[in-house]
């Protein structure tokens, strides 16, 4: 037989079955550092116990650090993000913490709301996710909204591309664009079309850059290179993909995505206009998710070891104070059946 839901007691309750004031059961029972007389605690701790009493876990959180960490990510929906997501929860887990998620879409001033947010339920580290994360965004709110956030006991460590003075782990997507960008030379391909991304994102501009740098350094002029925006979705690399086939691809024997749900769109959109990937144009792209060897042809990417920075991430949000660390991961070219040597 069920037992009848019981009465919540409140902190009122026992502070009147104690005979004490509110402020004294608080102090009690919140584990304030305010010294309350012997008389008065054991009064306090007896009524608890005897109204089985049970502290709120966010009234307890604003008084003290919680188990939690928080992620303040730009976008949940990638699955580069739920790469390092699920690694960070992985590594938490082995710890006893736990992680909250919340997304802000790249906007400094919803990263700034989302962090006082945060701070509230004290968590015992902040993860900032981001693509770039500037110390003058918002002419400096946003740092000291965390370094207020560090001064009451807390972390702060940022994935991405960033000058805050806290730990972080970036990639190294230039330097890893620009092996790419040397390897698409290196097979033959002359015209070569970028498909970049968004304009104002920090890592897909960073990506196109080490492109361009890779293609320089293989032979290949700036005037048979072209760059074409889109949104960083496989939506985006579909409407890319079809812009590049209404508009002719003039002799383009190469396509660089910035990164591989882009360059899925794009073969999606070739596969209808009977574009024949390597046969035609060749195809890469950048992350190496699972989808990029789940589709046909396999896609020539760039690994990037998104598992172990959300590993890394954790192990500097957990592990012992000390000097402020700066870890750069480096991508891995890796070759697959989308791409094809060309005759010069």
């Amino acid at each position: 037989m069920p037992h009848p839901a019981r009465d919540t007691v409140t902190l009122h309750d026992v502070a009147a079955a104690a005979g004490v004031s509110l402020a004294t059961a608080s102090r009690v029972l919140g584990a304030s550092s305010r010294t309350v007389a012997p008389e008065y605690r054991e009064r306090v701790l007896a009524a608890a116990e005897r109204l089985r009493y049970t502290a709120d876990a966010s009234a307890r959180a604003m008084r003290g650090t919680s188990g939690s960490l928080a992620l303040v990510a730009d976008d949940l929906t990638t699955p580069s993000m739920a790469i390092v997501v699920s690694a960070m929860e992985r590594a938490a887990s082995t710890t006893g913490a736990f992680v909250t998620v919340s997304a802000t879409h790249g906007d400094p001033g919803r990263q700034l709301e989302t962090i006082r947010n945060v701070r509230a339920l004290r968590p015992r580290a902040l993860v900032l996710t981001s693509g770039r994360v500037e110390a003058g965004a918002l002419a400096g709110r946003l740092l000291e909204e965390l370094r207020a956030y560090e001064r009451d006991g807390g972390r702060v460590v940022v994935v991405g591309d960033t000058d805050l003075p806290f730990h972080s782990v970036g990639f190294d997507n230039r330097g890893a664009a620009r092996r790419l960008g040397e390897f698409v030379a290196g097979t033959g391909h002359r015209r070569v079309t970028i498909i970049a991304g968004a304009r104002d994102q920090a890592a897909p501009a960073a990506r196109t850059a080490g492109f361009l740098d890779g293609l320089r350094a293989g032979g290949v002029t700036e005037a048979e290179v072209r760059i074409v925006h889109c949104a960083v979705s496989r939506e985006g690399g579909i409407e890319a993909g079809r812009r590049l086939v209404a508009e002719g691809l003039a002799g383009t024997d190469a396509v660089v995505a910035a990164n591989d749900l882009i360059a899925v769109g794009v073969l999606r959109a070739f596969r209808e206009a009977g574009v024949s990937v390597p046969a035609d144009v060749s195809l890469t792209g950048f992350d190496d998710i699972r989808l990029a060897v789940n589709v046909t042809p396999r896609l020539t990417t760039v690994a990037l070891p998104l598992a172990y920075a959300g590993t890394e991430a954790i192990r500097l949000a957990l592990g012992d104070p000390g000097a402020i660390t700066h870890v750069t991961v480096e991508g891995r070219l890796v070759v697959r059946d989308s791409t094809a040597e060309r005759t010069r």
